[in-house]
């Protein structure tokens, strides 16, 4: 049996046809945005978020940079948790927080490693005042960030870096700026 359409007939088929492929690419797209952008641990990024001021797509990203939302991370310098913190600075924020209580270990629970680590991006973000250099400051730590501010090879303005001597630092904060962009044009803030 052969049914034959009208040419209104094929061209509201066709519409139609377009119209369920929309529906199909977008649930794709949006279901391949869920996995490669997760929100893991939302209530607990949320409240952090707010309490030390960062922005959640930040958090995001770093996490997702970090650990690939793996609490249970450990790099080779011994970095732990999801947002990956070494022992000295671990001691460092505690120290700050007034948190005697915990131990490194500690962090691979995922409020711990998300406090802390959201309280360590709000301070270098206060201290830079520059998204980038905190990111590299997270990335290769306080000193050595403050050293090449001071270098006019790699500041020209003591404030902003024009280049990042660490080959690995550089590629975090380009990593992070494009996972936080990404969140960002999920959450419709980009």
């Amino acid at each position: 049996m052969v049914i034959r359409l009208r040419k209104s007939g094929k061209i509201l088929l066709c519409i139609l046809c377009l119209i369920l492929l929309g529906f199909a690419v977008k649930f794709g797209i949006d279901r391949y945005g869920d996995m490669a952008y997760p929100k893991k641990y939302s209530e607990i990024v949320t409240e952090y978020a707010k309490k030390y001021q960062v922005d959640e797509d930040l958090i995001y990203a770093v996490i997702k940079t970090e650990s690939g939302f793996n609490p249970e991370a450990v790099s080779v310098n011994n970095a732990k948790g999801l947002m990956q913190i070494t022992e000295d600075t671990f001691n460092w924020i505690g120290t700050k927080l007034g948190y005697t209580e915990y131990q490194h270990d500690d962090l691979f629970e995922p409020r711990i490693a998300i406090e802390y680590g959201t309280f360590f991006l709000s301070y270098l973000l206060d201290e830079f005042q520059n998204t980038d250099v905190a990111l590299a400051a997270y990335h290769a730590g306080r000193g050595i960030t403050n050293k090449w501010l001071q270098d006019e090879r790699y500041s020209s303005d003591g404030k902003t870096l024009t280049q990042i001597p660490y080959r690995d630092t550089a590629h975090y904060v380009q990593k992070v700026e494009r996972y936080y962009h990404n969140y960002q044009r999920r959450s419709g803030a980009a």
